[in-house]
């Protein structure tokens, strides 16, 4: 899907864009392309050697070529997710930047059970779509909160608004994709592709 070589580098273009456009308003441009394909930016601010998520914003589906979605999420998360003020440059040496690279979203079908037991944790991001909106958590989310499959699916439902048990719901739409991600160890460290499964 994507090299690790590949990976690093769409994290430090992530750190780029950011900079770029806080420091001095402007969109940077894409240099070379990979095909297209989904992709999530993760910016996290460290405060005493704590991470706290400072936005994250991306596409599902394969809109456009991934340098360029890399660009655009970055910027988003950064400036616009509306669960935070956007940066500013006194915060761009405290924060990490981390890359997710997704496989288009496949339908989880089948009866409640048979939806829960096509989830694994550590390899699968979910999607939920019902009657008032959708939700996206990425893989990574449940493995770092320690959820289990169940505590999983109530919180997807939460993230669209719904209530917990809606993914019982056979009209609920619910949907499984892959991420590769990537991320740096420290701001502007060495970037690693991080075992979701380990």
């Amino acid at each position: 899907m994507v090299t690790d070589g590949e990976g690093a580098e769409l994290v430090r273009l992530a750190r780029k864009a950011v900079e770029k456009y806080v420091t001095e308003s402007v969109v940077i441009k894409p240099e070379k392309e990979l095909p297209r394909s989904g992709v999530f930016v993760t910016i996290n601010h460290v405060v005493r050697n704590e991470e706290h998520l400072r936005g994250c914003i991306g596409f599902p589906m394969p809109y456009k070529e991934l340098h360029q979605s890399v660009i655009e999420a970055a910027i988003a998360a950064a400036m616009d997710d509306p669960r935070f003020p956007p940066v500013d440059r006194k915060e761009l040496d405290r924060l990490i930047f981390e890359v997710s690279v997704l496989t288009e979203p496949e339908e989880i079908k089948g009866s409640p059970q048979e939806r829960r037991n096509q989830i694994t944790i550590g390899r699968d991001g979910l999607i939920l779509r019902w009657e008032h909106g959708s939700g996206l958590l990425l893989p990574q989310v449940p493995v770092e909160l320690g959820w289990d499959a169940d505590e999983y699916l109530a919180n997807i439902c939460g993230k669209a608004g719904a209530p917990a048990d809606a993914w019982l719901d056979l009209q609920s739409k619910l949907y499984k994709f892959q991420a590769v991600v990537f991320k740096e160890r420290s701001p502007k460290g060495p970037v690693e592709r991080l075992d979701l499964a380990g």
